[in-house]
């Protein structure tokens, strides 16, 4: 027995209701869906055509590089893979590495920086700290060209110039800043409630950055380490002045030789180009695993 009259008849609560209507999906009208996916397809095309010419000219052989007749296909082939892998006496091999030590190096010493400073400007108020976090701003107002004088001189008092260290420096000098900013934003955002729980049971003030906050911040730090790795796999223009000697170039500097006034070597230069490509693309797709699974997680979820 419910203990309702006979007869009567129950509803269901007018919330329920509202919450499983709301909870339908509302369907999109053809023509504009037409138009949204049109949009999608034009704009993936667009972003994927440049590296796709550039691999099908890597394929082709270099008279039909120079040729003004517009061919998706010719004679395809990796030949020019081996001779950038080869040719030279190994020099792509070498530039290659070059460019590896610096970005890692680059990577690990920016990430660190920008971790420990990001998080001293989150967690604390010092003497100074409106000036010197006005100072991270400002700094990225200049262009960096204007900054090739002034750190060449730096490098070459310090005997530095042409060295691995001192191209490793210069980017960091480019990278830590943002890096810094971008992770400050993210530690703002995590409670501080729970280093404080982690204090009472005994962690230091490191302990509860390193064990609770790094933690939570897989994410906003898998963006600054890609953004550190990029700025100095990419960068073209200080490493050209500050890295003189054959061996000791980067990649983006190196290849910049197979295309001069005197020689058009176009297949060298995208089959270069495509190589270099892959760890970029390797490393995006590890910062991209942990920004998927970590992004709508929450401080307090933890």
């Amino acid at each position: 027995m419910t203990g309702e009259p006979p007869g009567s008849v129950s509803f269901a609560p007018a919330g329920n209701a509202g919450r499983h209507g709301s909870g339908r999906r509302r369907e999109r009208p053809v023509p504009r869906s037409i138009l949204l996916h049109a949009g999608l397809v034009t704009a993936s095309m667009l972003a994927v055509l440049p590296v796709v010419w550039v691999f099908l000219t890597s394929l082709k052989p270099r008279s039909a590089t120079l040729s003004d007749r517009l061919e998706l296909f010719h004679d395809p082939s990796f030949a020019a893979y081996g001779e950038v892998l080869t040719g030279n006496d190994g020099l792509f091999l070498r530039w290659f590495l070059n460019s590896t030590v610096i970005a890692l190096l680059t990577t690990v010493i920016g990430v660190f920086l920008a971790a420990t400073g990001g998080y001293a400007f989150s967690r604390y108020r010092f003497p100074g700290y409106r000036p010197l976090l006005g100072s991270f701003l400002v700094t990225q107002m200049f262009p960096g060209i204007i900054l090739i004088v002034p750190l060449f001189n730096i490098l070459t008092n310090l005997r530095l110039v042409n060295t691995h260290l001192g191209l490793v420096v210069v980017y960091c000098t480019i990278a830590v800043p943002f890096c810094t900013m971008m992770l400050k934003g993210y530690f703002d955002t995590i409670p501080i409630e729970l280093e404080e729980a982690g204090r009472v049971d005994g962690l230091t003030p490191f302990g509860s950055f390193w064990r609770i906050v790094i933690p939570l911040s897989v994410p906003g730090i898998a963006v600054t380490a890609f953004y550190s790795f990029l700025t100095a796999w990419n960068e073209f223009l200080l490493a050209n002045i500050l890295m003189t000697g054959d061996t000791s170039k980067t990649l983006p500097v190196g290849i910049n030789g197979y295309v001069d006034q005197f020689r058009q070597n176009w297949d060298l230069l995208t089959a270069a180009a495509v190589l270099i490509m892959i760890p970029a693309l390797g490393f995006f797709y590890w910062a991209q695993r942990y920004l998927v699974t970590g992004l709508t997680a929450g401080g307090t979820k933890h």
